[in-house]
């Protein structure tokens, strides 16, 4: 990899020569205007508005401009003499855990590698140091005419170094948070959580810039002459009014996707009755369903046990009456042949 920055980390009294490389690189298509007549390029000339004509790069130098729109030439030679110790050294001035560390800070990338042979003892101490105590360095450094600051941390068998932005670069989030009063039961918390749960972890490498395919095969079909492929119908869209049937939906469709078999009962999507208090609300409902849920039972259980006491009385009856018919068909041929007798 081409190096963009040449120098050496200052540790102390250690001095290690490094050569800095990006870390990260850009996939992204990018377009050249056009005159959309007949495409033909449009290019910028660089002309300098005093004698009105176009100049090579060898003779553009940098300026700044005062607040009087006086411009004040300023030279190689005069940035290369400016007095920072950090001109040509990434000087480490701390050492302090990872997740002191605010992500709002994070700028650029780049990989330190080892200049010469020499460089690979202090390089290696560096960073057995940093992998030991868990931490990361802060330093100091100038890089594209001006003075950065820096941190240091081990990936893999190298050290990284991430761009850090000064405290003064970050903005405040004022009036970004919602200004309403807002409510969370418990419920919804719950609903997040399991949403949470069922999306679980994933490997970056997975992920894939879906803009850029789309992209690349526009290109290739205009290339080809061809009609570029047709947009998918958008998702419809809308306001969610039920934040909880949201939620619900969400994880069952999360646990769909996944493979796994949604819960019934977790994953139904019913309507958010009214109440009064958001917190008192669940607990009052799951009262509620229950006592409705035992009356139903005890309900049902009774009306069993009249059907069967019903069914029991008729059998009982049934069998009576067949028992008084078979006893008055046994007597009936007594009576007949004792009347015979006696007519005899």
């Amino acid at each position: 990899m081409r190096s963009i920055w040449n120098g050496a980390i200052s540790f102390g009294l250690v001095s290690i020569p490094i050569k800095v490389v990006n870390a990260t690189e850009s996939h992204s298509i990018s377009f050249r205007q056009i005159h959309t007549e007949d495409g033909g390029r449009i290019r910028y000339r660089k002309v300098c508005e005093l004698d009105d004509r176009e100049v090579t790069q060898s003779e553009i130098g940098k300026g700044y401009e005062d607040a009087d729109g006086t411009i004040i030439p300023i030279t190689d030679e005069d940035l290369a003499h400016l007095p920072l110790p950090t001109a040509k050294t990434i000087e480490i001035v701390a050492f302090v855990p990872a997740d002191r560390i605010d992500p709002l800070h994070m700028d650029s990338a780049y990989y330190l590698a080892v200049s010469g042979a020499p460089a690979a003892k202090p390089y290696t101490l560096l960073r057995e140091a940093l992998k030991r105590s868990q931490k990361v360095a802060i330093a100091k450094f100038a890089l594209r005419g001006r003075e950065r600051l820096g941190m240091l941390r081990v990936v893999g068998d190298a050290i990284a170094m991430h761009g850090l932005l000064w405290p003064d670069e970050v903005r405040e989030p004022e009036g970004v948070a919602p200004d309403t009063k807002v409510t969370i039961n418990d419920k919804e918390l719950d609903l997040a959580d399991a949403l949470m749960d069922t999306l679980g972890e994933i490997d970056l490498e997975e992920l894939h810039d879906e803009y850029q395919e789309a992209l690349e095969e526009v290109v290739a079909a205009k290339a080809a002459g061809e009609a570029p492929p047709e947009a998918p119908e958008p998702a419809a869209g809308g306001r969610v009014l039920d934040l909880m049937a949201a939620l619900e939906s969400s994880v069952r469709a999360a646990k769909e996707s996944r493979g796994e078999a949604p819960d019934e009962k977790k994953g139904q999507v019913r309507s958010l009755p009214q109440r009064k208090s958001a917190r008192a609300a669940p607990k009052q409902t799951a009262g509620k369903k229950s006592t409705a849920t035992k009356k139903t039972a005890a309900k049902k259980t009774a009306s069993s046990a009249k059907k069967s006491t019903s069914k029991t009385a008729q059998g009982a009856k049934k069998t009576a009456a067949k028992s008084t018919a078979k006893s008055a068909a046994k007597k009936t041929p007594a009576k007949k042949t004792a009347s015979r007798k006696r007519t005899a």
